[in-house]
């Protein structure tokens, strides 16, 4: 019992930094685009962030995941664009 808690505690931390990192991508793209230019956020720019911040390493296909989730609900689709659908 004691494992399978400790397990689910792992993988919550894993997708919540997950999450933060795409946060953090996507707040630093909007502080560095220029007024009036397309803010760009990539999957590896999320998979950097998790590993320098969190020392995760994430494949390309659950930071796509995460940066999709975080997309939409930062209101990304007025000013953001994104390989994370692709």
């Amino acid at each position: 019992m004691l494992v399978k808690r400790a397990q689910a505690a792992v993988i919550r931390d894993r997708s919540r930094n997950l999450l933060r990192s795409a946060d953090m991508v996507i707040a630093e793209a909007r502080r560095r685009a220029a007024s009036g230019e397309p803010v760009i956020v990539t999957v590896g720019a999320v998979t950097g962030a998790a590993c320098q911040h969190y020392g995760l390493f994430a494949e390309r296909e659950e930071a796509a995941a995460a940066l999709r989730q975080r997309y939409e609900v930062a209101d990304c689709r007025l000013d953001c664009m994104t390989d994370a659908f692709s």
